[in-house]
């Protein structure tokens, strides 16, 4: 069982650095066999995932994600609460805010650990609040 100060490092890695643009990090913390799971669809392997992370960044500039519960671990499992903050740059159909915006949106991971690298990962986002900042959806 991997210790949970390792699986904290992984996690704060994850977010504080690959999801901040250092995308090179994915090699380092995902296993080769590693299953993402977002909402929509799954991804397998490091270099999927840091697509799906890359995508982010064409949307948005500035990104700041923010720490905001955890991680907690439990055995193998790590769990987290993050805040997403970036600076919108145009490309989300129906969007009505002007390039430039900053935007925030929270969500929850878990992941799971297995011999120092992450091999499986489920990701829970407030697209609907996203989609509310960015116009695309009515403010009430």
């Amino acid at each position: 069982m991997d210790d949970p100060e390792t699986v904290r490092t992984l996690y704060r890695r994850w977010l504080l650095e690959l999801w901040r643009g250092d995308f090179s990090v994915a090699e380092e913390i995902l296993a080769p066999e590693f299953l993402g799971h977002w909402p929509q669809f799954d991804v397998v392997g490091p270099q999927a995932a840091a697509e799906q992370i890359r995508q982010s960044h064409a949307y948005f500039s500035d990104i700041d994600t923010t720490l905001d519960v955890g991680p907690i671990v439990d055995g193998g499992m790590v769990a987290a609460h993050w805040t997403f903050h970036g600076s919108y740059q145009g490309g989300v159909p129906g969007a009505t805010v002007p390039t430039g915006s900053r935007i925030s949106f929270a969500g929850q991971d878990i992941f799971r650990a297995v011999d120092g690298m992450f091999t499986e990962y489920w990701v829970v986002s407030d697209a609907l609040g996203m989609m509310t900042e960015l116009g695309v959806l009515g403010n009430g």
